[in-house]
């Protein structure tokens, strides 16, 4: 591991070599930033690297204070967070080729953000008395788009403790081997070597069936036997996170699906961070889409915006440290305040859910402080099945399982009457002829949907008894609703075109172009172009061959016509 610490700076690759320099590192991450602590200017900014990738000096700003615990939480050892911070300064680019494919394959919760950098943070802050201050204060973050927030902390326990001790020409070599990694592809095993661990990792994909445990996916793979197998890339231990508030699971889960504004109040960022993680992760399969942020100080630049009493609190989760907030957010609705979490024997202490009239500042004791009425009644089984499982010692990792099970099954129970109500908005495939535009999809009508509830609505597949319908109402005013709609008005949308054009293959265009003028077979090529740079570029759900037949027919069509339109065409 020494020698490989002391590797020597890689010469830059040919540029006719593919693929291109840091290519295949940038699949993974943005850059590495080392944060320290200088007397002068406080957090500053000590390396990014690779060294040509360009943060603006707003995200220098904010990755500094972001990478530190706050003041209040001082205390001495190694400690592992994460944060999510807007990028500023508008699209970049990247040295990673991406036409979009990672997205279409991997789950909507798994993502590329396109807007937002995620920061996973390793601080280590230690006695040391050949510092001024008395102590040695620096973090190693890994900046990505990629919601892996298990692989990059797994990561961070390998590199991290290494690079403290032997600086940067460790963290170089690291880099070097990053960039020799093959990309996240969603459906694969992965063997990913790094200082002389290989750790294995499956990149779920969007055809994976929800629930379906990523360790049987593995066991199918004839791969070798890695020394770091992952479970999960992004799963954290939910029964770890929830472990205060589980008699209230059901609550936050609403909070969740209808995108209200909750703060989390926490003792350290590791406490904030994982809690406003697990809390957004609890709608898979379907996509949180509302703003969040797993760590936030006051030196945000967003932090004007949030603490601002002239509009309402927008609609995000926000994760706190400083007890400053406590004063400049008590006009949010709902506040959920946690002490340290320890794995105990017993059932933790479970909070209460108090009016928040009684949050005091400073000595707030933990509590869910909101005045929010829950639409659904409580599921008293899934608290008996966790009580037992802490009395018979069960691992944290089954607790977990059954925790995920549940509000997975609650979010499909909620969301399956609205599939198929939107699935009878498609057209029917016999609507969809060669010679005319594709039929529109029709309207979601709220009411209609509404009306579909008596007899396919949740209580089909859930035993929860309340307001279904009440629910339902308060979600159509969510961005979850809004992002679930437009995704979905996307994707058939999409099959339309792909229907229209497997029925202008089928069709007879021969017979067509018999009794047409030439203005109409030219307006068909061009429509037909058209339809073709579409697909390609959309990617289309269409069999290549398709597309290939839909070439063919404009050459024979072309071929049809007088040789001076024939030019023009070719030309065009």
């Amino acid at each position: 591991m020494d020698a490989l610490c002391r590797a020597e700076p890689r010469p830059r690759r040919p540029a006719a070599a593919s693929p291109l320099p840091w290519a295949r590192f940038s699949a993974w991450l943005d850059c590495v930033c080392v944060v320290t602590f200088d007397l002068e200017l406080g957090q500053a900014m000590e390396l990014v690297y690779p060294y040509d990738f360009r943060l603006t000096e707003k995200e220098k700003t904010s990755i500094c204070y972001l990478s530190f615990p706050d003041s209040y939480s001082g205390g001495l050892g190694d400690t592992q967070f994460s944060f999510r911070l807007r990028q500023s300064g508008g699209q970049r680019t990247t040295h990673y080729e991406d036409d979009g494919e990672y997205n279409r394959e991997a789950p909507l919760t798994l993502q590329r953000e396109s807007a937002h950098y995620f920061g996973y943070v390793y601080f280590r802050q230690v006695k040391d008395s050949s510092m001024k201050r008395g102590y040695f204060q620096k973090s190693l973050v890994l900046v990505s788009r990629l919601p892996y927030v298990n692989l990059f902390q797994s990561l961070l326990q390998l590199i991290a403790p290494e690079y403290f001790d032997k600086l940067e020409p460790c963290l170089e070599a690291v880099c070097n081997e990053i960039d020799q990694w093959p990309p996240p592809v969603p459906g694969q095993t992965l063997n990913l070597p790094v200082m002389g661990v290989v750790i294995q990792v499956r990149i779920p994909s969007r055809v994976d069936k929800p629930g379906s445990s990523p360790v049987k996916q593995f066991n199918q793979e004839n791969l070798l036997p890695a020394p770091l197998v992952l479970p999960s890339i992004h799963e954290l231990d939910l029964f770890r996170c929830f472990q205060p508030v589980l008699i209230h699971i059901q609550m936050l889960w609403e909070l969740m699906l209808l995108g209200e504004p909750v703060v989390v109040m926490a003792p350290s960022p590791t406490v904030s961070s994982e809690m406003v993680l697990a809390l957004t992760s609890c709608l898979a399969p379907l996509r949180y889409c509302c703003d969040y942020r797993p760590y936030f100080t006051i030196h945000d630049s967003e932090f004007k915006e949030y603490t601002t009493r002239t509009q309402a609190p927008p609609n995000i989760v926000v994760g706190v440290t400083n007890p400053f907030f406590i004063k400049t957010l008590q006009h949010w609705p709902h506040i959920l305040r946690v002490g340290e979490l320890r794995m105990s024997g017993d059932l933790p202490k479970q909070v209460k859910v108090k009016k928040l009239a009684k949050l005091k500042t400073l000595d707030t004791k933990p509590g869910i402080y909101t005045s929010y009425k829950t639409f659904l009644h409580k599921d008293k089984t899934l608290i008996k099945r966790l009580l037992k499982g802490i009395q018979r010692k069960r691992p944290s990792e089954v607790q977990s399982a059954l925790l995920r099970r549940h509000l997975l099954e609650l979010t499909q129970s909620f969301i399956i009457p609205l599939e198929h109500y939107i699935a009878s908005l498609m057209p029917l495939q016999r609507a969809i002829t060669p010679w005319k535009n594709p039929p529109q999809i029709r309207p979601f009508r709220q009411e209609d949907f509404m009306k579909t509830l008596e007899h396919a609505g949740p209580q089909l597949t859930c035993v929860l008894k309340g307001d279904w319908l009440g629910l339902y109402r308060r979600f159509f005013k969510s961005p979850n609703f809004d992002g679930w709609y437009r995704q979905r008005h996307k994707e058939m949308t999409q099959k339309l075109e792909a229907l229209h054009l497997e029925a202008i293959c089928e069709a007879n265009i021969v017979a067509w172009m018999k009794d047409k003028s030439e203005v109409e077979i030219v307006d068909l090529v061009l429509k037909l172009r058209e339809k073709l740079v579409r697909a390609r570029c959309q990617h289309l759900p269409v069999k290549e061959e398709t597309l290939q037949r839909v070439g063919l027919y404009i050459e024979t069509i072309i071929g049809s016509l007088p040789e001076d339109l024939q030019a023009v065409l070719h030309h065009h």
